[in-house]
Formats: C-alpha cells, structure tokens, sequence
C-alpha cells in the first residue's frame, strides 16, 4: 500500500495542467500563424488574429504588407513585440484627418509633427493612451508584430 502512495505522489505532478490565465505561443506558432495571415491580407494590406482576452488586456498577431493608417486609442494602450521585418513607427505629433471609425478608435491619413524610430524584429514598443502613431512599411516589404492592448 505505501509503494502505491509513493508513485502517486511521484506521477501525480505530471498530469498539472497551467493555471487559468497562463498562455504561451511560441516562436514556431506565430510564425505559423503569421504565415497563414499573410494569405489573408486585405485592401488596405493588413491581417491580425486576435488570441486572448483577460480582464483589462487582450492579445493578437498582426501583420503588415503596406503601410498602416495613422491611428489613436481613447482608452488602450498598445505593446508591440516585432517578430519580422521592418518598419518605421511615427508617434506623437498630430493626426491628420482624423474621424471616429469605432468606439474609442480615431484613425487619420497620417501624422503632422510626429517622432519616427525605426522598428526591426525583436524590438519592444510601448505607445500610451491616446497617442497618435502610424506604422509605415515602404513598397514590398512585410511586418509582423504581437500586439497587447491594454485599457
């Protein structure tokens, strides 16, 4: 009898699953799926996949092959972690031709005044609430980046 508490005890931490919450995508996966987005890009040169919603935050994959519309979130934040390619982020300054497009998003047709920085995979960015910004990719290129958006 005690042999068999003691292989429990032993095989029971092998059947743990994570605790509620805990997400994780590797390396392999995103490119998978950036892959697949890629395949799905519409007229304005754009796909994401939106992932996990949690409280206050949610996550997705986005991807890029064209340049992005100026944009600002009344009530989010962005964390962008580039996984591929390159890009110029301009932030700041003042969104040109601004309008309402969802509740609490503001997209324009670009930014006046704005700070550019140049954007490649591994970088982390994080843009504050209610901050104009605008991603720009150049002709032919792709851009791919994990979005956190929290309110």
């Amino acid at each position: 009898m005690r042999a068999k508490w003691i292989v429990l005890f032993f095989v029971l931490p092998v059947f743990a699953a994570d605790p509620p919450g805990f997400a994780l995508w590797s390396a392999a996966e995103l490119k998978g799926i950036d892959k697949k987005l890629s395949e799905k890009v519409d007229g304005q040169k754009f796909a994401s996949q939106q992932f996990e919603k949690y409280g206050d935050h949610y996550t997705m994959l986005a991807h890029r092959e064209g340049d992005g519309a100026a944009e600002l979130h009344e009530t989010e934040a962005d964390i962008f972690v580039v996984e591929s390619g390159t890009a110029t982020l301009v932030v700041g300054g003042e969104m040109v031709g601004g309008k309402t497009t969802a509740p609490n998003e503001v997209r324009g047709t670009s930014i006046k005044g704005g700070v550019e920085h140049k954007l490649a995979a591994g970088d982390i960015v994080h843009i504050p609430v209610k901050t104009p910004h605008q991603v720009k990719l150049g002709g032919g290129k792709a851009f791919s980046y994990f979005v956190i958006k929290v309110q």
